[in-house]
């Protein structure tokens, strides 16, 4: 079956995150597991532990629908040595938040060079944080996000991902989330049924659909190639409607996290329901 949901607010505490995702119609969700625009956070305290673990089992949702998110501050290829430390810190702390909350996956932007060093000595960077952030933790994937290319974000192509996924020693705990937005963006054609199929046949050739965790379901506001990142609610952006049509008809994407980081908040109860309404019937 499909899971399909949204990126929701914790504000208040995690614990309230189950709780807004199933009042938006959710099957899956995503979540900061701390402020995202800050280093430092509050460690979790055993009652919202336990109170997200009361909301997850309230509205029926497993520790594998749930996508969270790192923050957005952290940057695993920064080429500062001083800053490229803090972020690996903050990284293992995500982790570790995760695994508190017994959420097996922790998706994140894989880095930026800031223009000051080679996209391959930036690739050698995060997968040393990569691989030293997994061996100081456990029980949490840590899931790559495809990018958009804009400025030094690197992972807009699917050789970099597979490349990041090489210089992982633990092959078990590392996947990738894609972005349709991203995707589309960095150049990738899904508006099509041959591009579609031509672009999960060459994820599967260079990266491996096995590494795939879940999706990121956005349209765009930006053009094909434009290495620009800017989401748009569905149906209104330059990707149109039947992207995500094929996306939730495609069996190889059941039981993963689908979830929309789309601009307008209050329509995502209404395009959960689009994309459910979008799911053909098997035949008798």
């Amino acid at each position: 079956m499909k899971r399909i949901g949204a990126h929701v607010s914790s504000a208040g505490g995690v614990e309230q995150a189950p709780l807004n995702a199933a009042a938006i119609g959710a099957k899956a969700f995503a979540l900061f597991t701390k402020n995202q625009r800050q280093w430092q956070a509050p460690p979790l305290t055993n009652r919202q532990i336990e109170a997200f673990h009361t909301h997850m089992a309230t509205g029926g949702y497993r520790p594998q629908d749930v996508l969270p998110h790192d923050s957005y501050l952290i940057n695993l290829g920064n080429p500062d040595p001083s800053a490229w430390e803090k972020s690996l810190h903050a990284f293992i702390d995500e982790l570790q938040r995760c695994a508190l909350l017994g959420l097996p996956l922790l998706n994140f932007h894989p880095g930026s060079h800031l223009r000051q060093i080679s996209e391959e000595a930036c690739l050698d960077l995060i997968g040393e944080a990569l691989n030293r952030a997994l061996a100081a933790t456990q029980g949490v994937t840590a899931v790559i996000e495809n990018t958009a290319g804009q400025g030094s974000n690197l992972g807009y192509r699917l050789e970099q991902l597979a490349a990041l996924i090489h210089r992982v020693e633990d092959k078990s705990r590392v996947g990738v989330c894609l972005d349709t937005c991203h995707a589309f963006t960095a150049g990738y054609e899904l508006r099509t049924e041959e591009g579609y199929q031509q672009f999960f046949t060459d994820f599967e050739r260079i990266v491996g659909l096995r590494y795939l965790k879940g999706m990121h379901l956005n349209d765009s506001k930006p053009d094909l190639g434009s290495r620009v990142d800017r989401h748009e609610n569905i149906g209104k952006g330059k990707l149109g409607v039947e992207l995500f049509r094929r996306i939730v008809n495609d069996a190889r994407l059941d039981e993963m996290p689908l979830i929309l980081e789309t601009i307008d908040a209050s329509l995502w109860p209404a395009e959960i329901q689009l994309l459910y309404g979008m799911i053909e019937s098997s035949p008798a």
